[in-house]
Formats: C-alpha cells, structure tokens, sequence
C-alpha cells in the first residue's frame, strides 16, 4: 500500500530526486535530535518508505542499463558473425 506525503502525493508517483532530496531532510531531522520518541519512529518511517521508493527507482535504472548492454552486445555480436 501507498503511503501519502503531507503534500498529497502517493510514494509511488514521488520522482526519484523528490523521494531523495525528502529522505536527506528526514535523516537531518533525526541527526538534529530534540523530537520525541513518537516523532522519531514516525520520520523513521517514512524514511524507510522513502529509500524503498529510491531502491525501485534505481533498480529499474540498473535493468533499463541492463537491457539496453545485452541489446548492445547482441548487435556486435550479430555483426561480427555477419
């Protein structure tokens, strides 16, 4: 399940640079301290949530890269036994 972020938007429409810069500003907010415990567990948590999205983005990065290697060296591999 999606989980929203105060500006309305679902973590699966957050850009990958949007879902970073948010989670650069959450551990900020932790490495600053002076929240509560409650406050805490909850920027912990969307912490979480904010890397997973990163995680998705970049994995789908690395199988684009992927993709687009094995089609690369498929050519070459075509021309030279041409």
């Amino acid at each position: 399940m999606a989980t929203t972020t105060d500006a309305g938007t679902t973590d699966d429409a957050l850009g990958y640079e949007q879902a970073r810069d948010e989670l650069i500003d959450v551990v900020r907010r932790l490495e600053a301290g002076g929240t509560t415990l409650e406050e805490s567990l909850a920027l912990w948590e969307r912490g979480e949530a904010l890397a997973k999205v990163c995680r998705r983005w970049l994995e789908g990065a690395r199988a684009r890269l992927d993709a687009a290697l094995a089609e690369e060296e498929a050519e070459e591999t075509t021309e030279a036994t041409s």
